[in-house]
This record gives C-alpha cells, structure tokens and sequence, in this order.
C-alpha cells in the first residue's frame, strides 16, 4: 500500500531536497578548493546556504500558495484567471485571507442581487401578465356575448360594445405605458428643453383634469395667487406628462370633498421645487420604499377600479431623473400625501 503524503509533507520534502543536494555540491566544490575547514569556509558556507535557502523556500512557497490558491478560486469562481494571474501573489497569509473573504464576500452580494433581480424579474412578469388580462377577458366576455345572441338586441349590442372598446382603450393605454417605460430605461430619452412658465402649465394641468376632479368633489388649487412668471429650463411635453400623472394620482386616491394643493417655492438660487399635496387617504411606511416600482399599486382593488396601468409614478420617476432633477415624496398615512419635483429655474 502505497503512502499518500499531504501536499505540505511533499512540499516540504522536495524543498529539502534542493536544499540538500545544493549543500552537498557546495561542500564539495569548497573542499576542492580550501582542502580543510577553516573559519573563512564556515562563513562562505553559511551565507551561501542561507541565501539559497531564503530563495528557495521564497520561490517555492510563493509557487505552492499560487498553485493552491489559484485551484480554490477556479473551484469556486470567485475570480477570472486572467485577473488572477495579474495580482502579485503574496506569502503573507493574514493578506491573502483578506483578500480571499473580500472576494467571497463581493460574490455573496453579487448573488443575493441576482437572487432580488430575479424575484423583481417574476414580480413584473406577474404583474403584466395581470394587468393584461383583466382587460383582455373583459373585451372577450362582452364579444363572446355579442356573438352568442346579443347582437339583435340593439341597446345590449351598443351597451356591450362601449365596454369592450373601453377594455380595448385600457390595454392600449397599458402597451403604450410599458413601450414608454421600456425606452426610459433603456436611455432613449429624447428632451427638448425649452424655456416656459411652470404657472401656466400646471394650470393648463388643472383645466384637463378638472372634469375628474369634479365628479368625487375635489378642489384643483395652487397655494397662493401666483402674479408673475415663474420660468424654467426643461421639456414642456415631459414635464406635463409629470404634473399630470402626479395630479391624476391625487384625485385617485382622494377623499372625497377633498383638494389637491399645488405650490411652487424657491430651493436655491437656480432651482425651484413644485410640490403636489392632497389630503386624502396617505401611504403607509412600510410602502414609500416601492412606490416608484412598475405595477406595485398601495390598495391594488381600488386603484384597477379607478383605472390607470400602474406604470405612472415610475414613468414620472424616469422622467424627472432624466433631466437630472430629484423627485421626493412624503406622507402620512390617513392625512395625505405630497410628492414634489425639482426644476431649473432661469431668469
């Protein structure tokens, strides 16, 4: 039976052995040529195998941590062997275990953010496939209807087809949302910045959704009478789109009787910051965090009930950071809530 050695023992031998047979020539080659021991031999002999030694045993570690070291990261893929092999290899040990934990420890997170990709990858697929069908079974039901009989009863067929051309304007509204969201994140944001006064078009914001409004009692008000021009620097069209939905969402989620207070205040020199503020039902803590995910809705009944694609809020979010502004929301649950947006000011 043969004898297995641990790869410390054969390291350690084979470095003997170079050591050994390094000695052996020395003294014979010192021999051949001082004949005797004298003080002058001992010390050449002692320098010689000292720095031989420290060589040796240098070269030797370095190679036997590298070729150890170098297998445990293949094994477990906590680094490319190119970027490996470009690192000076070190026989402090204190070192490379610092840098093995560093390693280890930057793929730990590295998985655990795959892993929250992925439940958000599932989420999303969940959430669109949900989105998609209600409006979808919706148009099916009434056309089946329609189909089965319902055709020669001309209210029923009139009453039936708005319906589904509501279930049809529904996912149109919801495939536009996503193609929009879908080019923000991918950075194909076109912004033509123009200089325009903000008064204006959150006015211009009131009067189209003032119908809405309306109908659970809202009040569409600014904070104060606004006399002169407030002028800043972004894209018109996008920036409506903001005010809009962030309006929109305010007389959603609504009290009824309620308002929905919009103000405009300086920040700092260049900057103002528009902040939308209602006194209706409020946000729970617990969901700020997510509010600017696609498709996550607070009170996911009542907010299908009131319509929307749940893409709104992330949409504005895009929006705004991509003309490098900052979008901030607060809240307090049962009181209300306040979202507020960032915009260059100019003169």
């Amino acid at each position: 039976m043969s004898i297995i050695f641990k790869k410390s023992y054969r390291f350690a031998i084979i470095s003997s052995l170079y050591i050994t047979l390094f000695s052996s020539g020395l003294i014979v080659f010192l021999l051949y040529f001082f004949f005797t021991i004298s003080l002058q031999f001992c010390i050449l002999f002692s320098l010689t195998i000292y720095v031989f030694a420290f060589f040796v045993l240098q070269y030797r570690v370095e190679h036997f941590i590298y070729r150890r070291v170098k297998k445990i990261y293949d094994d477990v893929s906590l680094l490319d062997s190119t970027s490996f092999r470009a690192e000076h290899i070190t026989t402090d040990m204190a070192t490379l275990t610092k840098e093995v934990k560093k390693f280890a420890t930057d793929k730990k997170l590295e998985i655990e953010t795959l892993k929250v990709r992925e439940e958000y990858r599932r989420e999303f697929m969940g959430n669109v496939s949900h989105e998609l069908k209600t409006p979808l079974f919706t148009v099916q039901g009434y056309l089946s209807t329609l189909i089965d009989g319902a055709m020669k009863d001309k209210n029923l067929r009139n009453k039936y087809l708005e319906r589904a051309e509501k279930g049809v304007e529904r996912l149109i509204y919801i495939v536009e949302d996503l193609d929009m969201i879908s080019k923000l994140e991918m950075g194909d944001l076109n912004l033509d910045f123009t200089r325009f006064n903000i008064v204006e078009l959150i006015q211009n914001v009131f009067d189209l959704l003032e119908m809405q409004a309306d109908k659970k009692n809202i009040i569409l008000m600014f904070d104060r009478k606004y006399n002169k021009l407030v002028p800043v620097f972004a894209d018109k069209e996008k920036i409506q789109q903001v005010v809009t939905n962030l309006v929109m969402n305010s007389i959603k989620y609504g009290k009824e009787n309620g308002t929905t207070e919009v103000s405009i205040e300086d920040l700092v020199k260049n900057k103002i910051i528009v902040r939308i503020r209602d006194n209706g039902e409020g946000i729970e803590k617990h969901n700020i965090p997510r509010l600017f995910e696609r498709f996550f809705r607070v009170d996911k009944s009542g907010a299908r009930s009131e319509g929307g694609s749940g893409l709104g809020l992330s949409i504005v979010k895009h929006l705004i950071e991509g003309h490098n502004e900052k979008i901030y929301v607060e809240s307090e649950f049962g009181k209300g809530s306040e979202f507020s947006f960032t915009l260059e000011k100019i003169e």
